[in-house]
């Protein structure tokens, strides 16, 4: 363990935030420099529990307490071996994830709870900047050829655990850079993409494959990749939009987040100058609570808009655990994200418990405004309210309100022809059994795919699973961890 009287004498730190009006001029990560001697106490922070809940709170299976023992003593090395160990790539979750495990942390029933993604990130940062994240190519090629189609968190941590088994792996990508998700639709100053490009490096180092702008049931059908690879893995997420059918949804001006933000990711990888979405000098409202919708607040005021509302159909949440969430259960509590405290500086606001009714448009069929009303809680079906109907300016409006399921095209639906009945889950999701295989033989499923929008360490875990189960799956065993994963979707 760490130290064991540090939970007593150090209260949890996290970095400061750059300065709100610094930051806002640029697209650079929001966090400045955490100094090693107050890492190392809040590494020390981890007490001797017993039973390490955040184990429990972690889908990966993060060897969490070993990490900050290692990281109180500076030992840096091994303290990354042991977080490889678990995550494929600690970079992404240690700056993406909402931390579960922060959540479940025994420190966290009666304190504030240990900084386990602070200390994540700093090791891994440490860990490529010593060079020690090198390639790790197979000693024995096995012959056996595997497709993953789609090349967000789950198809990478596939690729490169099968790669590193001794499988040739291509990742085919439907975009013009790998990444999915993380290439375009987290945003730069979140996560910088220098972070995606040296993994990248690395895994194509080990014998990884891969090819963009391939969209695989049209350009390459479903029949040709199970002709062409032993196995195939689909990890192409959960990327069926949900709507607002509402009047005016179809003026020029209202737009999905994931139409919106892959466009100034483009402009940060040098594609465009400027971003044809631009919010530059307009009225911004992002409907939609979650982390996307703070993505687009933090974008639209870093391209100069006029202001920005975010709008939420639910109440605001407690600033504290409510009783009906107990520890270790992951509580939904208010954010401030650093997006948050931008329009906190005079850039917007943020509104509760209200609903779209309306999009208002011009003589030219752009949206100048919005309708909303206010409702009562979910346990009234989001009743309106009477009496609380307004209009609010809207000359750009992005959708951030969650996705459906896997899109159903060319891939899926010739999959499922194959597959006969049960090829889809009640919630419209790609079904698999234990092993990940789908309905089609050697055809396996990973991620939001198979499970339904969810976390990143969802992903990276289910990820690792299923190149286990295709591990075992062509060569009769495997040496690669198998994640024992439940097979309901998780609270988060």
């Amino acid at each position: 363990m760490a130290d064991p009287k540090g939970f007593l004498t150090h209260d949890r730190e996290l970095p400061a935030r750059r300065p709100v009006d610094v930051r806002i001029s640029d697209w650079r990560e929001v966090y400045q420099d955490f100094p090693q001697d107050k890492l190392t106490k809040q590494a020390a922070r981890c007490m001797d529990c017993g039973i390490p809940f955040c184990h429990n709170g972690c889908p990966l299976g993060n060897l969490i307490p070993e990490w900050n023992d290692l990281v109180h003593r500076t030992d840096w090395r091994e303290a990354v071996e042991r977080l490889h160990a678990t995550n494929n790539f600690p970079e992404f979750t240690g700056r993406l994830c909402p931390a579960p495990c922060e959540a479940a942390c025994v420190l966290g029933i009666n304190a504030d709870p240990v900084a386990i993604k602070r200390v994540e990130v700093e090791i891994i940062d440490r860990a490529f900047a010593e060079g020690w994240v090198t390639p790790q190519p197979p000693a024995v090629r096995t012959g056996k050829k595997v497709a993953v189609v789609g090349s967000g968190p789950a198809g990478l941590a596939a690729a490169q655990q099968l790669t590193r088994a001794g499988h040739d792996v291509v990742v085919f990508e439907r975009a013009d850079r790998i990444g999915g998700l993380l290439r375009y639709g987290i945003p730069e100053f979140k996560m910088e993409k220098r972070h995606i490009n040296r993994r990248l490096d690395q895994m194509r180092a080990e014998g990884t494959e891969f090819r963009t702008g391939v969209n695989v049931g049209v350009d390459v059908t479903a029949a040709e990749l199970r002709e062409q690879f032993d196995a195939v893995v689909l990890s192409g997420g959960a990327t069926q939009w949900r709507d607002l059918p509402v009047p005016g949804r179809e003026l020029k001006g209202v737009y999905q987040a994931m139409e919106y933000l892959p466009l100034s990711n483009k402009v940060q990888e040098g594609d465009l100058d400027r971003s044809p979405l631009s919010a530059e000098g307009r009225y911004v409202v992002v409907i939609g609570g979650g982390d996307t919708g703070a993505d687009c607040i933090g974008t639209a005021i870093r391209q100069g808009a006029r202001s920005v509302t975010q709008l939420e159909i639910m109440p605001q949440p407690p600033a504290t655990r409510p009783d009906h969430q107990p520890w270790p259960t992951y509580p939904m509590l208010f954010k401030m994200e650093s997006a948050h405290e931008e329009l906190a500086d005079g850039q917007g606001a943020r509104v509760y418990a209200v609903s779209t009714t309306e999009f208002v448009g011009d003589d030219d069929g752009n949206v100048r405004g919005l309708r909303l009303v206010e409702v009562e809680g979910p346990q009234n079906g989001f009743k309106p309210i009477p009496g609380t109907e307004r209009e609010i300016p809207a000359e750009l409006v992005t959708l951030s309100m969650g996705f459906l399921g896997p899109e159903k095209g060319a891939l899926l639906q010739d999959l499922a022809a194959v597959a006969g009945d049960g090829f889809y889950d009640a919630r419209g999701n790609v079904s698999r059994d234990k092993t990940y295989m789908s309905k089609v033989d050697g055809v396996f499923v990973a991620g939001d795919m198979g499970r339904g929008q969810s976390l990143i360490v969802w992903a990276i875990a289910e990820g690792r699973a299923a190149a286990s189960g295709v591990d075992r799956y062509l060569s009769g065993e495997t040496a690669l961890p198998y994640p024992i994963l439940p097979t309901a979707r998780p609270l988060v």
